[in-house]
């Protein structure tokens, strides 16, 4: 595909277009890990966690359509996605005396790599469909993806800064995410759709609850002296 051709740029805006409708819940991931670093770090945070997950979601785009075969994939991918949503809403302010700096920087970059490659696969499946296996389409509509994400992720912490029961409601949309990819994983999927429909709502659903349920829970033992 010719770089000076219409249809490499029409593929482009379309991989741009799946990237900006697909990334929301990345910010999301960014925004909540990124919030309890000195404010000096959160532009380090965000730039390096999204830059990473990038670069590995481009890796993934090249294995994309096999690995939605595998079984069970999905399923784990789900449950470790509601463990993050749980710890990130669980996670209180930590005192910059007991924690390095730079360890909490590391921790929130993790996390965000992390989150961002349990998550890509929708992503992924669609820009691999779009750039019709072109790999300079694939690293350019992630590369221009970047800012984008980055943007949205600054918005939502100045968001949460305001409003901090944003952070309940963006771990219950991680939640929400996690019940969606278990429904689709290839080795429940078609019983689901045969026997139990009714799963595709409730356990995304279910997994809202369940990630504000048990960071609450953490949070509130976490608390209680005894």
């Amino acid at each position: 595909m010719e770089l000076v051709s219409p249809q490499f740029w029409i593929s482009a805006v379309e991989i741009i277009v799946i990237n900006i409708l697909l990334s929301g819940d990345n910010a999301v991931v960014i925004a909540l890990a990124c919030r309890n670093l000195p404010r000096k770090q959160r532009r380090w945070g965000i730039m390096w966690g999204a830059a990473g997950a990038v670069v590995l979601r481009i890796i993934l785009t090249f294995f994309a359509l096999r690995l939605l075969t595998f079984p069970y994939l999905n399923l784990v991918g789900g449950v470790l996605l509601l463990w993050i949503g749980v710890k990130l809403i669980a996670e209180e302010e930590a005192d910059p005396r007991e924690v390095k700096a730079a360890d909490r920087l590391m921790v929130a970059v993790r996390t965000i790599i992390i989150a961002d490659l349990v998550m890509s696969l929708d992503n992924v499946i669609g820009v691999a469909g779009a750039a019709k296996g072109s790999v300079v389409l694939i690293v350019f509509g992630l590369v221009v993806s970047i800012p984008l994400v980055v943007v949205g992720a600054q918005m939502i912490m100045k968001l949460i800064e305001r409003f901090p029961i944003l952070i309940a409601a963006g771990g219950g949309l991680l939640g929400y995410v996690a019940g969606e990819m278990i429904v689709t994983d290839t080795a429940v999927a078609p019983w689901i759709n045969s026997r139990a429909a009714w799963l595709h709502w409730a356990l995304p659903l279910g997994g809202i609850v369940v990630v504000i349920a048990v960071a609450k829970w953490m949070q509130r033992r976490s608390n209680d002296p005894h």
